[in-house]
């Protein structure tokens, strides 16, 4: 599955979390859960998150974000989904009771697109356990919970586990996808029958129901993929190597990529390309969707390889080398506090 919206992400960050809530017959039900039911909802706060104005995501993911974030240590860590917090310079985290708490952007993890966020007083709630993402199937029914408690939560069920590429340039080998979709669904936590935590909302997607009809549903990053990570991104000092990024943003059209935007000045706009280009081949090999040009792309080596494409512009083909770069080296860093 693949989202062509640039929009999905500005959608979740536009809408404040105490202006609506959820239909009663979609809210969960106390009785209906082996849990506790609000003590677990209380480990989903409000993430709100002020970006400069000359920030480079600026202009595509707004100044002004808010989402969810859930509580999963009881050192105030707090796990969100990183398009809220990336290059914040404040963040603020929001209890069901009401109570704000300043907090300090620990980190990014480009690749799943998880965040860290350290909760910089006590927040006075319990963390969510860590659940076991990998035994969850198709079919199993689920709680979405949104910061506010049972009135911002969803009860859903897993329609489907499978790859999904974005136009961002990124692949997550296997990501959830729910229904109904919670309305506010940027950083909800995806909890098991145990009232663990299974997952982490990142995007609002379309699908087609079994009656014909064409529904939301929601995609979330499963939370297996962020043990290995864990301990790197809470060491704000890693500098491990990164993927090579183009700044591109594409979409697949009848087997074909093309090019419908750019990122800021990033190397594929200094190397010259433009919307509309269809991207061909990398290095010399093929390709025909988001999944196989992402993955030919990473093959080449590291940040900073230089990438040789193949490129249709207006019936034209032509071959160019761009420097690849590092995205983390685009992007504000978290200030300390």
């Amino acid at each position: 599955m693949r989202s062509n919206i640039a929009q999905d992400k500005e959608q979740s960050m536009a809408v404040s979390w105490d202006e609506w809530e959820v239909p009663t017959q979609g809210q969960p039900r106390a009785e209906d859960y082996a849990f506790d039911l609000d003590r677990t909802l209380s480990a989903v706060v409000a993430v709100t998150a002020r970006v400069p104005t000359d920030a480079f995501t600026a202009e595509t993911l707004g100044t002004e974000r808010s989402g969810n974030g859930v509580l999963i240590r009881e050192d105030g860590i707090v796990l969100t989904i990183g398009y809220l917090i990336t290059e914040a310079e404040e963040v603020w985290l929001t209890t069901v009771d009401g109570r704000v708490v300043p907090g300090h952007v620990i980190g990014i993890d480009q690749n799943t697109g998880f965040g860290l966020v350290q909760a910089l007083d006590a927040l006075n709630v319990t963390a969510l356990k860590l659940g076991d993402s990998t035994r969850v199937m198709p079919g199993e029914r689920v709680l979405v919970g949104g910061a506010g408690g049972r009135t911002k939560s969803v009860t859903a069920k897993v329609l489907a586990r499978q790859e999904f590429a974005g136009y961002w340039e990124y692949l997550l080998e296997d990501a959830f996808f729910t229904a109904p979709a919670h309305p506010h669904w940027g950083g909800t936590a995806l909890i098991g029958p145990k009232g663990d935590l299974l997952g982490i909302g990142s995007l609002q997607l379309q699908h087609q129901t079994p009656n014909g009809k064409i529904a939301p549903m929601n995609m979330m990053v499963p939370i297996e993929f962020l043990e290995p990570i864990l301990e790197q991104i809470l060491d704000q000092s890693d500098r491990s190597p990164s993927r090579p990024w183009l700044g591109v943003f594409v979409s697949e059209d009848d087997d074909k990529v093309l090019v419908v935007g750019l990122a800021g000045n990033g190397p594929a706009k200094r190397a010259g390309l433009r919307e509309g280009d269809g991207i061909l081949a990398v290095d010399g090999n093929a390709i025909d969707s988001l999944s196989g040009f992402y993955r030919r792309l990473w093959a080449l080596g590291d940040a900073g390889v230089d990438v040789p494409l193949t490129l249709e512009r207006e019936g034209d083909v032509f071959d160019v080398r761009i420097s690849s770069g590092d995205r983390r080296r685009f992007l504000k860093m978290p200030r300390l506090h």
